[in-house]
Protein backbone atom coordinates (compact mmCIF):
# COMPACT_ATOMS: atom_id res chain seq x y z
CA UNK A 1 0.00 0.00 0.00
CA UNK A 2 0.94 3.06 -1.35
CA UNK A 3 -1.18 5.74 0.65
CA UNK A 4 -0.88 9.36 -1.04
CA UNK A 5 -2.61 12.40 0.01
CA UNK A 6 -3.17 15.14 -2.70
CA UNK A 7 -4.03 18.68 -2.08
CA UNK A 8 -4.43 21.78 -4.10
CA UNK A 9 -5.10 25.15 -2.68
CA UNK A 10 -6.67 28.34 -4.73
CA UNK A 11 -6.45 31.58 -3.50
CA UNK A 12 -6.28 35.88 -5.22
CA UNK A 13 -3.16 37.30 -6.12
CA UNK A 14 -2.12 40.93 -5.59
CA UNK A 15 1.14 42.72 -6.69
CA UNK A 16 2.15 41.93 -2.48
CA UNK A 17 4.48 39.39 -3.54
CA UNK A 18 5.24 38.86 0.49
CA UNK A 19 1.31 38.78 0.96
CA UNK A 20 0.69 36.49 -1.62
CA UNK A 21 3.66 33.92 -0.50
CA UNK A 22 2.43 34.64 2.76
CA UNK A 23 -1.10 33.22 1.66
CA UNK A 24 0.30 30.67 0.17
CA UNK A 25 2.14 29.10 2.83
CA UNK A 26 -1.30 29.19 5.53
CA UNK A 27 -2.71 27.62 2.97
CA UNK A 28 -0.05 24.59 2.54
CA UNK A 29 -0.20 24.71 6.26
CA UNK A 30 -3.86 24.00 6.27
CA UNK A 31 -3.87 21.15 3.93
CA UNK A 32 -0.68 19.48 5.75
CA UNK A 33 -2.85 19.65 8.75
CA UNK A 34 -5.81 18.07 6.89
CA UNK A 35 -3.10 14.88 5.51
CA UNK A 36 -2.34 16.51 2.84
CA UNK A 37 1.40 14.96 1.44
CA UNK A 38 1.77 16.57 -1.84
CA UNK A 39 0.30 20.61 -2.01
CA UNK A 40 -0.10 21.81 -5.29
CA UNK A 41 0.10 25.59 -5.80
CA UNK A 42 -1.40 27.82 -8.48
CA UNK A 43 0.63 28.97 -11.60
CA UNK A 44 2.93 32.29 -11.12
CA UNK A 45 1.18 33.06 -7.97
CA UNK A 46 3.69 35.54 -6.88
CA UNK A 47 1.79 38.16 -8.87
CA UNK A 48 -1.38 39.51 -10.58
CA UNK A 49 -1.15 37.05 -14.03
CA UNK A 50 0.88 39.53 -15.90
CA UNK A 51 0.50 37.73 -19.05
CA UNK A 52 -3.07 39.48 -19.99
CA UNK A 53 -0.28 41.73 -21.58
CA UNK A 54 2.64 42.59 -23.42
CA UNK A 55 4.89 44.94 -21.09
CA UNK A 56 8.68 44.66 -21.55
CA UNK A 57 8.67 45.38 -17.62
CA UNK A 58 7.45 42.64 -16.50
CA UNK A 59 10.06 40.64 -17.53
CA UNK A 60 11.92 41.89 -14.58
CA UNK A 61 9.28 39.72 -12.10
CA UNK A 62 11.82 36.70 -13.32
CA UNK A 63 14.45 35.40 -11.52
CA UNK A 64 17.47 32.49 -11.44
CA UNK A 65 15.75 29.34 -9.79
CA UNK A 66 19.28 29.40 -7.48
CA UNK A 67 19.02 32.66 -6.47
CA UNK A 68 14.96 32.66 -5.85
CA UNK A 69 13.58 33.59 -2.17
CA UNK A 70 9.98 32.06 -3.18
CA UNK A 71 11.55 28.87 -3.59
CA UNK A 72 13.96 29.53 -0.74
CA UNK A 73 10.74 29.71 1.37
CA UNK A 74 8.95 26.99 0.32
CA UNK A 75 12.09 24.35 0.52
CA UNK A 76 12.03 25.76 4.24
CA UNK A 77 8.08 24.81 4.54
CA UNK A 78 8.10 21.56 2.64
CA UNK A 79 10.91 20.50 5.27
CA UNK A 80 9.50 21.46 7.98
CA UNK A 81 5.80 20.13 7.44
CA UNK A 82 7.62 16.83 5.17
CA UNK A 83 5.07 17.60 2.80
CA UNK A 84 6.24 17.94 -1.11
CA UNK A 85 5.47 20.73 -2.85
CA UNK A 86 5.85 22.09 -6.60
CA UNK A 87 6.57 25.56 -6.53
CA UNK A 88 5.24 27.52 -10.21
CA UNK A 89 7.91 30.38 -10.38
CA UNK A 90 9.09 32.93 -13.47
CA UNK A 91 12.03 31.73 -14.50
CA UNK A 92 15.31 33.47 -15.92
CA UNK A 93 17.90 31.06 -17.42
CA UNK A 94 20.39 33.24 -19.16
CA UNK A 95 19.05 35.24 -21.97
CA UNK A 96 15.84 33.40 -21.87
CA UNK A 97 12.55 33.26 -19.24
CA UNK A 98 10.61 30.43 -18.62
CA UNK A 99 7.32 29.53 -16.81
CA UNK A 100 8.44 26.92 -14.89
CA UNK A 101 7.71 24.57 -11.64
CA UNK A 102 10.38 23.68 -8.94
CA UNK A 103 9.39 20.11 -6.85
CA UNK A 104 10.65 20.64 -3.30
CA UNK A 105 10.63 17.22 -1.75
CA UNK A 106 9.79 16.56 1.86
CA UNK A 107 12.75 17.12 3.14
CA UNK A 108 13.36 20.69 1.27
CA UNK A 109 15.28 19.48 -1.13
CA UNK A 110 14.68 20.41 -4.85
CA UNK A 111 14.48 17.42 -6.71
CA UNK A 112 12.86 18.18 -10.21
CA UNK A 113 12.36 21.44 -12.43
CA UNK A 114 9.91 21.92 -15.47
CA UNK A 115 9.74 24.57 -17.92
CA UNK A 116 5.99 24.50 -19.47
CA UNK A 117 6.00 23.36 -22.98
CA UNK A 118 2.74 24.46 -24.52
CA UNK A 119 3.08 28.34 -24.85
CA UNK A 120 -0.52 29.93 -25.61
CA UNK A 121 -1.05 33.33 -27.20
CA UNK A 122 -4.77 35.01 -27.12
CA UNK A 123 -6.21 38.18 -25.67
CA UNK A 124 -5.69 37.93 -22.35
CA UNK A 125 -2.73 35.74 -22.54
CA UNK A 126 0.10 37.03 -24.22
CA UNK A 127 2.67 34.00 -22.62
CA UNK A 128 4.26 33.72 -26.22
CA UNK A 129 5.74 37.32 -25.82
CA UNK A 130 7.16 36.20 -22.86
CA UNK A 131 8.00 32.61 -22.13
CA UNK A 132 10.45 30.26 -24.39
CA UNK A 133 8.76 27.09 -25.02
CA UNK A 134 10.26 24.39 -21.88
CA UNK A 135 13.20 22.37 -23.07
CA UNK A 136 12.52 19.85 -20.07
CA UNK A 137 10.06 17.41 -21.89
CA UNK A 138 7.47 15.29 -19.93
CA UNK A 139 9.85 13.54 -17.23
CA UNK A 140 8.16 12.11 -14.08
CA UNK A 141 10.16 12.99 -10.62
CA UNK A 142 10.16 11.16 -7.59
CA UNK A 143 9.98 12.06 -4.12
CA UNK A 144 8.90 10.83 -1.13
CA UNK A 145 5.01 10.26 -1.74
CA UNK A 146 5.24 9.00 -5.27
CA UNK A 147 6.35 9.83 -8.71
CA UNK A 148 4.73 12.98 -9.79
CA UNK A 149 4.12 13.92 -13.01
CA UNK A 150 3.99 18.14 -13.71
CA UNK A 151 2.57 20.18 -16.44
CA UNK A 152 1.22 23.57 -16.52
CA UNK A 153 -2.37 25.48 -17.50
CA UNK A 154 -2.33 25.16 -20.93
CA UNK A 155 -0.20 21.96 -21.16
CA UNK A 156 -3.53 20.30 -19.85
CA UNK A 157 -5.39 20.56 -22.65
CA UNK A 158 -2.80 18.10 -24.79
CA UNK A 159 -3.89 14.64 -23.61
CA UNK A 160 0.18 13.40 -25.46
CA UNK A 161 1.82 15.26 -22.37
CA UNK A 162 -0.29 13.36 -19.93
CA UNK A 163 0.09 9.78 -22.00
CA UNK A 164 4.22 10.35 -22.14
CA UNK A 165 3.85 11.12 -18.56
CA UNK A 166 2.25 7.95 -17.83
CA UNK A 167 4.34 5.73 -20.01
CA UNK A 168 7.79 7.14 -18.36
CA UNK A 169 5.79 6.24 -14.84
CA UNK A 170 4.08 8.99 -13.18
CA UNK A 171 1.72 7.64 -10.24
CA UNK A 172 -0.24 11.13 -10.41
CA UNK A 173 -0.48 14.31 -12.74
CA UNK A 174 -0.41 17.90 -11.20
CA UNK A 175 -1.39 20.89 -13.38
CA UNK A 176 -0.61 24.21 -11.52
CA UNK A 177 -3.41 26.60 -13.56
CA UNK A 178 -4.38 29.89 -14.34
CA UNK A 179 -7.21 30.16 -16.04
CA UNK A 180 -10.79 32.24 -16.37
CA UNK A 181 -12.51 34.46 -18.35
CA UNK A 182 -12.14 35.27 -22.42
CA UNK A 183 -11.19 38.73 -22.95
CA UNK A 184 -11.04 38.29 -26.75
CA UNK A 185 -14.85 36.01 -26.43
CA UNK A 186 -16.63 37.35 -23.15
CA UNK A 187 -19.47 35.11 -23.98
CA UNK A 188 -17.31 31.95 -23.29
CA UNK A 189 -16.63 29.94 -20.27
CA UNK A 190 -15.02 27.07 -20.33
CA UNK A 191 -14.86 26.20 -16.86
CA UNK A 192 -16.40 22.64 -16.97
CA UNK A 193 -14.96 21.97 -20.78
CA UNK A 194 -11.65 22.86 -18.65
CA UNK A 195 -12.09 19.91 -16.01
CA UNK A 196 -13.72 17.35 -18.60
CA UNK A 197 -10.22 17.34 -20.37
CA UNK A 198 -8.29 16.72 -17.03
CA UNK A 199 -10.68 13.87 -15.76
CA UNK A 200 -10.17 12.36 -19.28
CA UNK A 201 -6.24 12.35 -18.64
CA UNK A 202 -7.23 10.76 -15.74
CA UNK A 203 -9.65 8.24 -17.08
CA UNK A 204 -7.55 7.52 -20.09
CA UNK A 205 -4.02 7.36 -17.97
CA UNK A 206 -6.00 5.52 -14.93
CA UNK A 207 -3.92 8.03 -12.57
CA UNK A 208 -4.87 10.73 -10.49
CA UNK A 209 -5.24 14.33 -11.36
CA UNK A 210 -4.96 17.54 -9.46
CA UNK A 211 -5.45 21.08 -10.78
CA UNK A 212 -5.15 24.55 -8.81
CA UNK A 213 -6.61 27.32 -10.40
CA UNK A 214 -5.91 31.29 -8.59
CA UNK A 215 -9.40 33.40 -8.13
CA UNK A 216 -10.46 36.54 -8.46
CA UNK A 217 -10.73 39.54 -10.59
CA UNK A 218 -7.59 41.40 -11.94
CA UNK A 219 -7.31 44.17 -14.22
CA UNK A 220 -3.68 44.52 -15.70
CA UNK A 221 -3.44 47.60 -17.78
CA UNK A 222 -6.96 47.62 -18.90
CA UNK A 223 -7.42 43.97 -19.33
CA UNK A 224 -10.02 42.40 -16.97
CA UNK A 225 -9.76 39.23 -16.01
CA UNK A 226 -11.82 36.85 -13.69
CA UNK A 227 -10.27 33.41 -12.86
CA UNK A 228 -12.67 31.16 -11.70
CA UNK A 229 -11.13 28.56 -9.45
CA UNK A 230 -12.84 25.43 -9.30
CA UNK A 231 -9.93 23.74 -8.05
CA UNK A 232 -10.24 20.03 -8.44
CA UNK A 233 -8.93 16.82 -8.00
CA UNK A 234 -9.66 13.41 -9.94
CA UNK A 235 -9.31 9.48 -9.19
CA UNK A 236 -7.77 7.23 -11.73
CA UNK A 237 -11.19 6.66 -12.70
CA UNK A 238 -11.66 10.39 -13.94
CA UNK A 239 -14.29 10.77 -11.00
CA UNK A 240 -14.27 14.28 -9.29
CA UNK A 241 -13.66 13.34 -5.65
CA UNK A 242 -13.02 17.27 -4.18
CA UNK A 243 -13.64 20.36 -5.85
CA UNK A 244 -13.27 23.74 -5.23
CA UNK A 245 -16.21 26.69 -5.97
CA UNK A 246 -15.41 29.71 -8.39
CA UNK A 247 -15.02 32.46 -5.80
CA UNK A 248 -13.31 31.25 -2.49
CA UNK A 249 -10.07 30.40 -1.18
CA UNK A 250 -10.19 26.71 -0.28
CA UNK A 251 -8.17 23.98 0.21
CA UNK A 252 -9.23 20.41 -1.48
CA UNK A 253 -7.36 17.14 -0.22
CA UNK A 254 -7.94 13.35 -1.86
CA UNK A 255 -6.20 10.11 -0.93
CA UNK A 256 -5.20 7.41 -2.78
CA UNK A 257 -3.84 4.00 -2.69
CA UNK A 258 -0.99 4.40 -5.67
CA UNK A 259 -0.36 0.76 -5.87
CA UNK A 260 -4.37 0.18 -6.40
CA UNK A 261 -3.81 2.97 -9.02
CA UNK A 262 -1.14 0.67 -10.85
CA UNK A 263 -2.80 -2.48 -10.65
CA UNK A 264 -6.23 -1.10 -12.02
CA UNK A 265 -4.02 0.32 -14.49
CA UNK A 266 -1.73 -2.70 -15.33
CA UNK A 267 -5.06 -4.83 -15.71
CA UNK A 268 -7.45 -2.62 -17.39
CA UNK A 269 -5.02 -3.53 -20.56
CA UNK A 270 -4.74 0.17 -21.83
CA UNK A 271 -1.42 0.33 -21.91
CA UNK A 272 -0.69 -3.19 -22.95
CA UNK A 273 -3.05 -2.47 -25.94
CA UNK A 274 -1.14 0.44 -27.46
CA UNK A 275 0.11 0.51 -30.95
CA UNK A 276 2.55 2.97 -31.07
CA UNK A 277 3.26 2.23 -34.65
CA UNK A 278 0.30 3.70 -36.05
CA UNK A 279 0.59 6.65 -33.98
CA UNK A 280 3.05 8.08 -36.31
CA UNK A 281 0.62 11.22 -37.46
CA UNK A 282 1.05 12.44 -33.47
CA UNK A 283 4.17 13.42 -34.35
CA UNK A 284 3.55 15.75 -36.64
CA UNK A 285 1.97 19.04 -37.05
CA UNK A 286 -0.45 18.27 -39.92
CA UNK A 287 -1.19 15.25 -38.86
CA UNK A 288 0.71 12.84 -41.84
CA UNK A 289 2.73 10.19 -40.56
CA UNK A 290 6.31 9.90 -42.00
CA UNK A 291 5.07 6.87 -44.06
CA UNK A 292 2.45 9.20 -45.54
CA UNK A 293 4.95 11.88 -46.32
CA UNK A 294 7.60 9.20 -48.16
Amino acid sequence: MRQTALAAIQFSCSWDREENVATADRLVRQAARAGANVVLTPELFETPYFCAVQNRAFMDLARPIGQHPTIEHFARLAAELGVVIPVSVFERAGTALFNSVVVLDADGKAVGHYRKSHIPQAPGYEEKYYFSPGDTGFKPIDTAYGRLGIAVCWDQWFPEAARSLVLRGADFLLYPTAIGSEPGQPHVDSMEHWRIVMRGHAGANMVPVVAANRIGAETTEGVKMTFYGSSFIADHLGALVAGADRSTEQVIVGSFDLDVCREYREGWGCFRDRRPDLYGALATLDGRSRSDAA
